[in-house]
């Protein structure tokens, strides 16, 4: 069952963040992280100068053979803003492998009711997001659905239904992440022909669908495979399609 609703907003002082994999030394969809972060910055705080982020970012992934780069920007002491880069090592089971088209163990969602959503926005705030997950079990995410049951996205990536061979996912209509991911996985359906629609989806729809997967830029491609409880189809062909060609992006090669 669906968690009480709640209003409460993600706290703008705490700023917001981007997260990057780091593959041999290059940080994966670096321009398209720089130009949602920039674009954040300037509309949340359009009268503090951005900060320049990109060679520091190069600096501190020089080094990484696999790693996670979050780069979070919050306002500073007068009229500044701060940034901090965390670095993590990825786990192995994260990166994207070129040689089988497996994907990694799927996740499990529950449905968690946030009347509005988290917005556009990548908060840097997740306490509310944090107290949900606490409640869960391992591999089971948080599932944001609006007051009317409206399918968003999940608590760390976007979500994708396959239909009739067809890919479905929530609308960018403000209240849900612009995905770096979920934008490169609908650019590769687009050049295989998939058809691919931005529509409202809902928890029945979930349930019907002949595949569930999520979209992150850490972990790529994730299928599903409950919701609240019930198993969904364990087929996975166009997910796995995806996938490897998703992962032929992440390490340089051309995509098909």
């Amino acid at each position: 069952m669906a968690a009480m609703a709640r209003s409460r907003r993600p706290d703008p002082r705490q700023g917001v963040f981007e997260t990057l994999l780091v593959l041999d030394g290059r940080p994966v969809e670096l321009d398209a992280h720089l130009a949602r972060l920039e674009a954040s910055l300037a509309e949340l705080f359009p009268d503090r100068p951005t900060p320049a982020i990109e060679d520091e970012v190069h600096a501190r992934s020089a080094t990484l053979k696999c790693g996670v780069l979050r780069v979070t920007v919050a306002p500073g002491q007068g009229s500044g803003l701060r940034v901090h880069i965390a670095i993590r090592e990825a786990r192995v089971e994260f990166v994207p492998d070129s040689e089988t088209n497996s994907t990694q163990g799927p996740a499990g969602l529950r449905s968690f009711v946030l009347e509005e959503g988290l917005g556009a926005f990548k908060w840097a705030d997740r306490s509310l997001l944090d107290q949900a997950q606490a409640r869960l079990p391992d591999h089971t995410l948080p599932l944001i659905v609006d007051a009317g049951g409206a399918v968003l996205e999940a608590s760390r990536a976007n979500l994708f239904a396959v239909r009739d061979g067809a890919l479905f996912t929530p609308p960018l209509d403000g209240r849900i992440l612009a995905g770096v991911t979920r934008g490169r996985v609908l650019e590769i359906a687009a050049g295989a022909a998939i058809e691919a629609h931005e529509s409202v989806l809902d928890r029945d729809d979930l349930l019907a669908a002949e595949e569930v997967f999520l979209t992150g830029s850490v972990r790529g491609i994730e299928p599903v495979a409950s919701l609240d409880g019930e198993t969904l189809p364990g087929g996975r062909p166009l997910t796995e399609q995806l996938a490897a060609e998703l992962r032929r992006a992440w390490l340089g090669a051309p995509v098909a």
